[in-house]
């Protein structure tokens, strides 16, 4: 069972939309057991980073994750995992994975202005071997964001992507993962990268 963490700011509905096309039993809830109880978590996030801490139950998470079994942020999700960022001020995330979240400056280094958010296709550069990645071919997803963790020198960064900053697309560590894309709406790539996310829960199901 898939747990989908439901603290009001997620894209719940696309999500356990490509969940269903996947043919994955999954449970949208806030429960602390029902999530603790799941064999891999989606901690999925759309809004502010400040917000979401204030009302994600940040303490089941790191539970959760303390336990070993996998967890897959997507878009502000994949951010809450990190140390902190400094949207609306510093706030301090998750700490489940090395580095700090920061807004696109809206500039280049020769002051040509570009816009904010980052909003479109990308294409994701694959940097980094990771089961998550497996039998994956670099493709194109679509990404919605005005903060970004740099991948620049990051040990996490899986892939990436350029928009006119090294932006850390996928990240991982042990069974850490995190999409700053939107897999559910980024097409067979996206679709291939959740596919990944349910072999590698069903594998570590299979071996506690």
């Amino acid at each position: 069972m898939i747990g989908i963490v439901d603290y009001g700011m997620g894209n719940l509905f696309s999500v356990s939309k490509a969940l269903e096309r996947l043919h994955a039993d999954y449970l949208i809830t806030s429960d602390k057991h029902k999530l603790l109880a799941a064999d891999a978590l989606i901690l999925p996030g759309v809004g502010a980073f400040r917000d979401a801490m204030d009302q994600l139950p940040a303490d089941t998470i790191q539970q959760f994750a303390a336990s070993g079994k996998p967890l897959l942020g997507i878009c502000l999700g994949m951010q809450l995992l990190f140390e902190s960022s400094e949207e609306n001020g510093f706030t301090k995330g998750l700490g489940l994975l090395p580095g700090s979240v920061r807004r696109f400056p809206g500039k280049t280094n020769d002051g040509t202005a570009y816009k904010v958010p980052h909003m479109g296709w990308n294409r994701l550069e694959f940097i980094q071997d990771s089961p998550l990645l497996t039998n994956l071919e670099e493709d194109y997803v679509y990404f919605v964001h005005s903060y970004f963790v740099s991948a620049e020198n990051s040990p996490v960064t899986l892939a990436k992507t350029d928009y006119h900053e090294q932006v850390a697309a996928v990240v991982g560590r042990d069974h850490i993962f995190g999409m700053q894309f939107h897999p559910e709406k980024s097409s067979k790539l996206g679709m291939a990268l959740l596919g990944n996310f349910l072999k590698i829960a069903a594998e570590r199901k299979a071996v506690r």
